[in-house]
């Protein structure tokens, strides 16, 4: 009688799928949870810090720009979950993670454009090096 010793395979996240289960439900909970972010932080974050400077024009410029570099901090975080979620085979969580990453840089391309519009000098009508 010999002893059939079958090795254990070696898991490795990229060589099956995620279950779908798991992959719909992670999927669904970052999504939901970066857009609960970039809302929660552009009422609480931004929204309050502009209300509490009463009219202070460098903290209403500084809230901005704190919200501009917590906006950007999302999105690495986004892509990196996404480049994760690639790596694991997550499809779903993938797509989900893409569609987030598109709200995010909507927004920040929204927030600083609105940085641009609001701080260029009024005499400038065209484009040149002195504006």
């Amino acid at each position: 009688m010999t002893n059939s010793f079958v090795a254990p395979e070696r898991w490795r996240p990229w060589s099956h799928p995620t279950p779908r289960g798991v992959d719909l439900a992670f999927a669904i909970s970052l999504f939901l949870l970066g857009t609960a972010w970039l809302v929660l932080d552009w009422v609480f974050g931004l929204g309050m810090d502009v209300w509490a400077a009463q009219g202070d024009q460098g903290r209403i410029d500084a809230a901005g720009l704190a919200h501009i570099r917590r906006t950007q901090v999302l999105l690495i975080v986004v892509l990196t979950a996404a480049v994760l979620a690639g790596i694991n085979r997550a499809w779903r969580t993938v797509v989900a993670l893409v569609l987030a990453t598109l709200l995010v840089s909507g927004v920040l391309m929204a927030a600083q454009h609105q940085w641009d519009t609001s701080h260029t000098s009024p005499e400038c009508t065209r484009y040149a090096a002195h504006c």
